[in-house]
């Protein structure tokens, strides 16, 4: 089968390696979409960081996949030849308590795993995976859908979800790349009858805007803000990683409301006193989401008839890969994904 690897410098590499096998307790997933996150670009396709989570370990990349399964090993009981599945991308050891609350992102034994990262990720014909990694996709829902649920549209949801977003209530997202334009288009469909987003691209806020995702995108200075939000937004959710925009979504929040910080990266600088303080806000701290929710996610979406698909703008062949990491790098587009007929 073929894999793709990303050994730094902004390099692609297609190889042919042996196809996998599953164990006990393994499947291996047919990958029909693997979509590409803003971590892949910053930690692995630029550079490689070489430490902690974000070890590259010259594997397979790709941590969004989504497929049909095609061979099961020994003692899999839940998942069968077949089955379509989103692959929940960190296969954590399972017993410490971030993994029993379904946080394996969070895991803290030294057997923590991502795909894409430290074991073999989607960007493959196949992909082995753990049986208890897979969240099954509902029949409505594409595979596409399911890769970008996999990281982007499920980090997204828990943030909303951790600030207890209801119905009726204003949202500022700051940050209009995949995760923002996700954060948007799921505060409308949780009930915000008014989403502002942010964002210094204007291919970005023009994207927004024709994709429905907010109802208005801005570049962000205070003086637009004030006259689009007054005191500000009940919910606010930063998807950008930068500083100066996880202030503002900080300066941009209502007093008593609540602010998700989502973008990786970023040092943010901050008066604590009359911003979080005096203002009485609560801010959260988003990683990710745990396997539960990813499966309520997936079964709000269908519900909803809402496809996340509709935020990737472009699509390419495995063998196309390089050309799909440039495009994606450029950072003026919505997700891009490697796709299978």
């Amino acid at each position: 089968m073929r894999g793709v690897y990303l050994p730094g410098g902004r390099r692609v590499d297609v190889r042919e390696v042996p196809d996998p096998e599953p164990g006990r307790g393994q499947v291996v997933v047919e990958v029909r979409a693997s979509t590409i996150c803003g971590s892949d670009l910053r930690a692995i396709y630029r550079e490689h960081l070489g430490e902690g989570p974000e070890a590259y370990q010259d594997v397979i990349g790709g941590h969004e996949p989504c497929g049909q399964v095609v061979a099961v090993g020994t003692e899999v009981e839940r998942i069968r030849v077949g089955d379509r599945v989103v692959v929940y991308h960190i296969s954590g050891c399972g017993q410490c308590d971030e993994c029993r609350r379904g946080y394996q992102i969070s895991c803290t034994s030294p057997r923590r795993a991502a795909y894409g990262w430290q074991r073999d990720g989607g960007h493959a014909d196949l992909l082995l995976a753990e049986e208890r990694d897979l969240v099954p996709l509902p029949d409505s829902l594409t595979f596409l859908d399911g890769a970008c649920v996999a990281c982007g549209f499920a980090t997204a949801y828990e943030a909303l979800c951790r600030v207890a977003l209801a119905g009726g209530e204003q949202v500022l997202v700051t940050g209009l790349g995949p995760v923002g334009l996700a954060a948007g288009m799921l505060a409308s469909a949780m009930g915000s009858p008014w989403v502002v987003g942010t964002d210094p691209s204007p291919e970005r806020r023009a994207l927004a805007r024709d994709l429905g995702a907010v109802d208005v995108a801005v570049e962000g200075q205070d003086g637009e803000l004030h006259e689009l939000l007054g005191d500000g937004a009940e919910v606010t959710v930063d998807c950008s990683g930068a500083g100066v925009a996880q202030l503002t979504a900080l300066r941009h929040t209502r007093r008593h409301g609540r602010c998700a910080l989502v973008g990786e990266g970023g040092t943010l600088t901050v008066d604590v006193s009359e911003v979080l303080i005096h203002r009485q806000l609560t801010v959260h701290g988003s990683w990710v989401a745990p396997t539960w929710r990813m499966t309520e996610l997936l079964e709000r979406l269908a519900r909803w008839d809402l496809h996340p698909e509709r935020v990737v703008t472009d699509r390419f062949a495995l063998a196309d890969a390089a050309r799909a990491y440039e495009v994606a790098d450029a950072g003026a587009r919505g997700k891009v994904g490697i796709v299978r007929d």
